[in-house]
């Protein structure tokens, strides 16, 4: 019996060792650009999926078919999102070849709404995956939620639509009473609600 405890306690003290001495020599490549080798992805991955079932599986989710909801959050996606998860017609973007690990396209993929609240409130420790929640609340997220559960399937021009009927952030509680006017921007157009846009000054134009 000591002889087992003995070898157990020499063979973690050569792992620990070991690791202390493979982190100080640097070796470890943590560049993103460079993938991780299978085990420590598989071993990463399934600790992800493990501890975002685990938080978010009591999540009460309430009405996403709710379309005023759906619509905020089409401009919240356009504004925040597209960029690394595209959209409909988007087969890519600037930044997302250089993400790793790859986010998901959400305009592909459905998944599960107490998933896609939980991480995008919480967002996901050593990737490109913020955490919203701290500077938005939570019927903001499940605004982005219900639009998400509706991209799979949507067509180009469809989305183009939805986004430019997206109200600004401060309208949203008056959307009933057609509140507009104010300037926002949803990915890389500003545009406005409830005022009709003027035409650029050109040549033969009076200023």
């Amino acid at each position: 019996m000591k002889r087992i405890i003995l070898g157990a306690s020499l063979f973690g003290l050569m792992v620990l060792f070991g690791g202390g001495a493979f982190i100080v020599s640097g070796a470890y490549e943590i560049g993103a650009d460079v993938p991780h080798w299978n085990i420590t992805s598989k071993v990463l991955e399934a600790a992800r999926d493990r501890a975002i079932a685990v938080r978010a599986r009591d999540i009460k989710v309430p009405d996403l078919a709710d379309e005023q909801l759906i619509l905020k959050g089409a401009g919240q996606y356009a504004a925040m999102c597209v960029g690394c998860h595209l959209a409909p017609g988007k087969s890519d973007s600037e930044i997302r070849p250089g993400l790793y690990p790859q986010p998901p396209n959400l305009s592909q993929t459905k998944l599960d709404p107490r998933t896609v609240f939980w991480v995008t409130k919480h967002g996901l420790k050593m990737t490109a995956m913020p955490a919203w929640g701290l500077g938005h609340d939570d019927d903001t997220i499940w605004s982005i939620v219900a639009f998400v559960q509706k991209l799979p399937g949507m067509s180009p021009q469809d989305y183009k639509d939805i986004v430019a009927k997206a109200p600004p952030d401060e309208e949203m509680g008056s959307m009933d009473q057609g509140g507009g006017g104010n300037q926002h921007q949803h990915g890389s157009e500003p545009h406005q609600h409830g005022t009709k846009p003027e035409p650029s000054k050109g040549v033969g134009q009076q200023p």
